[in-house]
C-alpha cells in the first residue's frame, strides 16, 4: 500500500515558472534594474536564470532574455533552444524577439504586455515560425513591479 503523505508531486504549470522569473525581476530591482526577470525551461527544469543588467554591466544590450538565451545555450551546449521555453515578466523588445528568432526557442511565454516597446511578438516575421507564443500569465503583479520601479523614478 502507498503511503500517501509521503508522496510527493511537484506541479509545473506556467504560473510557476512565471513566478521564477518574478523572483529575477525582484533581483533586479535591488539593483535598481528595470524590473524583468526570466528563466528558461526544459523538459521541467529551469536551465537559466537572469535579470536586467544593462545598468550593472553599462550594456545596453544585457536584457534578462538575452542574458537568458546565453546561459541557456551554454547549459544545451549549443546555440538552438528547440524544446525549451522562455518565462520572461514584460513582453519582449524587438531585440529580444529576434534574438529569440535566431535560437530557435519552441515557446515564450509573457506577463505584462509593453505598450512602450513590446508588440514585437505581434509580428509573426520577428519570431521563428514554429514559437508559440502564452501572454498575460501573471500579468497584474508582473506590470505592478515595472509601474511601482517608474513611479519612484519619476
Amino acid at each position: 500500500m502507498l503511503d500517501k503523505q509521503k508522496m510527493e508531486f511537484t506541479v509545473f504549470s506556467d504560473e510557476s515558472f512565471m513566478r521564477e522569473a518574478l523572483k529575477e525581476a525582484r533581483k533586479a530591482l535591488g539593483k535598481d534594474e528595470v524590473p524583468i526577470g526570466a528563466v528558461i525551461v526544459c523538459e521541467n527544469r529551469i536551465i537559466a536564470r537572469a535579470h536586467n543588467l544593462t545598468e550593472q554591466l553599462n550594456d545596453v544590450t544585457a536584457h534578462a532574455e538575452m542574458q537568458a538565451f546565453t546561459a541557456a545555450s551554454g547549459f544545451m551546449g549549443g546555440k538552438y533552444l528547440e524544446g525549451c521555453t522562455l518565462y520572461v515578466t514584460v513582453e519582449p523588445c524587438v531585440m529580444c524577439a529576434g534574438a529569440s528568432f535566431w535560437s530557435q526557442i519552441s515557446r515564450i511565454v509573457y506577463g505584462a504586455s509593453d505598450i512602450k516597446r513590446g508588440y514585437a511578438l505581434l509580428s509573426s516575421s520577428v519570431l521563428h515560425p514554429r514559437t508559440k507564443v502564452t501572454s498575460g500569465v501573471l500579468a497584474e503583479e508582473c506590470g505592478e513591479l515595472m509601474k511601482d520601479f517608474f513611479r519612484k523614478k519619476r
